[in-house]
């Protein structure tokens, strides 16, 4: 199985999650938590049937993305996309995809 922690490529965020990390430093804690679990392939709150898209995404060099849920406070979902081709994953609130 391919690591996904060797194939990030350059990793950013959107300005919505870069500004709500400058401001609320739980929520940076639960961004970089979250990253954290994305590069040890653990999927978060991903469906349980697109976590095996997942892994067949990494065999298949295709696009990856996982979902994660901030404990306590329901709005605070953020997605984790790596591209194809590995050269950029982005952290973004569902509603700036």
């Amino acid at each position: 199985m391919a690591n996904i922690m060797n194939e990030l490529g350059q990793v950013v965020a959107t300005k919505g999650v870069s500004d709500r990390m400058e401001n609320d430093p739980e929520f940076w804690n639960f961004v970089y938590a979250s990253l954290g679990r994305y590069v040890h392939q653990d999927w978060g709150d991903t469906p349980e049937e697109d976590k095996e898209q997942i892994e067949s995404a990494l065999k298949n060099e295709e696009r990856v993305m996982a979902v994660y849920n901030r404990p306590g406070h329901e709005d605070d979902t953020i997605w984790i996309i790596t591209e194809w081709d590995r050269s950029v994953t982005t952290i973004l609130f569902p509603e700036e995809y």
